[in-house]
């Protein structure tokens, strides 16, 4: 009973945290802030519901949300995911993870280390000068990627911690800058309804939000760096002085930059649909999450999972933030909806134990203007 109560506790502190949290003040930097692409979700997975999921989040997909979901990779993990960005653009986004169990082979215990990498397409641009802003003297390609190196660990089965450190770079073929970045997060998971632990044919079913719990909280900081500026011969001008008959070089410095920071806090809380005691085929995960921006609009994103078998899982999300609702006062193309879904192959050993996960995901997310942003993902994740 006591137990029952400290869980109870804990998710009204989480929420009183978030509603603290969106009273404060709104943010003194909006729009004076650089590396936008920090704040893209580019899995195919965790995107169908939004930002959501950051509680409950596990295997490669935690990079975005919350990196102590790194914890709950059981052996390995491996995802692929391609994003066709605001339709329309010809924006592509390519995201590669990797996650290992490492040290202690116990899933409930030890540490996680992982690594991805996300590159972005943005095609072939115009150059064009003062003298000639119709173009027609040749193209550039702007260079944008984030490269992420995290380690999680599981203290128990139930309380996991992670950090991950990013390497952001832009570039153009005269100008260039790059950041560091850092991320750390928290997840708590307990069993709150006695006859709700999560029951499996085989130990291996289990999902990654499993581990016989049913509530999830979750604390995440994200984009913490310094502020950054940029350079090159781009930001250098050619001109003569007093109409003298030489050529001089100007230098300019840019203006420091800030990293979007942001905190999110969330909760989750798996709902189990059977009737039969023995195994567990129906899951029901509603979730939200309160993020904090440093530079931009405060979100409050709600969302919900449903699972059959963890073989077949449907998603659906909403982001809302203040004057979303109105194309005039919303503060970017996306307009709140968000759905995916994901199917799941099994693959067993001759002992009909799973031994792997073979999954194909995708997610939309609705905009206005431009044709939704459309993600695909493959996912191989071994016991």
């Amino acid at each position: 009973m006591k137990k029952k109560y400290f869980i109870i506790g804990l998710g009204l502190l989480f929420v009183s945290s978030a509603l603290k949290a969106q009273t404060l003040a709104a943010p003194a930097r909006i729009g004076q802030y650089g590396f936008s692409q920090l704040l893209i979700n580019s899995w195919a997975k965790s995107s169908g519901m939004g930002n959501s999921y950051s509680a409950a989040v596990g295997g490669v997909e935690s990079f975005h949300l919350n990196p102590a979901g790194l914890g709950k990779v059981k052996k390995t993990d491996v995802a692929f995911s391609y994003t066709s960005w605001l339709g329309g653009t010809g924006i592509n986004i390519n995201s590669f993870g990797l996650a290992q169990r490492v040290g202690v082979t116990d899933e409930k215990l030890g540490g996680v280390i992982a690594l991805s990498v996300t590159s972005f397409s943005l095609g072939q641009i115009n150059i064009t000068t003062p003298d000639q802003p119709e173009g027609g003297i040749g193209t550039y390609k702007p260079s944008i990627s984030n490269i992420n190196l995290a380690y999680a660990h599981n203290f128990s089965e139930r309380i996991s911690a992670g950090i991950n450190v990013k390497l952001a770079s832009e570039s153009t073929p005269d100008v260039r800058t790059s950041a560091i970045a850092f991320d750390a997060g928290l997840q708590f998971a307990d069993q709150l309804k006695s006859g709700n632990k999560l029951k499996f044919q085989n130990e291996s079913d289990n999902p990654a939000a499993g581990r016989g719990s049913d509530i999830h909280f979750g604390v995440s900081i994200k984009n913490l760096g310094t502020d950054v500026r940029y350079s090159g011969d781009g930001l250098a001008t050619k001109s003569n002085i007093d109409g003298k008959p030489f050529t001089t070089t100007t230098s300019q410095r840019s203006d420091k930059v800030a990293l979007p920071s942001l905190i999110n806090i969330g909760m989750a809380y798996d709902f189990r649909l059977d009737n039969n005691n023995e195994t567990y085929w129906h899951r029901l995960t509603p979730a939200i999450t309160f993020t904090k921006n440093e530079a931009m609009s405060n979100q409050t994103a709600i969302g919900a999972e449903y699972a059959f078998k963890e073989i077949l899982m449907l998603r659906a999300g909403y982001n809302y933030e203040k004057g979303i609702f109105k194309y005039e006062t919303r503060n970017n193309a996306f307009t709140g909806l968000n759905i995916g879904t994901t199917f799941q192959i099994p693959l067993k050993d001759k002992d009909n134990k799973r031994i792997a996960n073979l999954g194909f995901d995708y997610s939309y997310r609705a905009t206005r203007p431009f044709s939704g942003t459309h993600s695909i993902g493959l996912r191989v994740t071994l016991f």
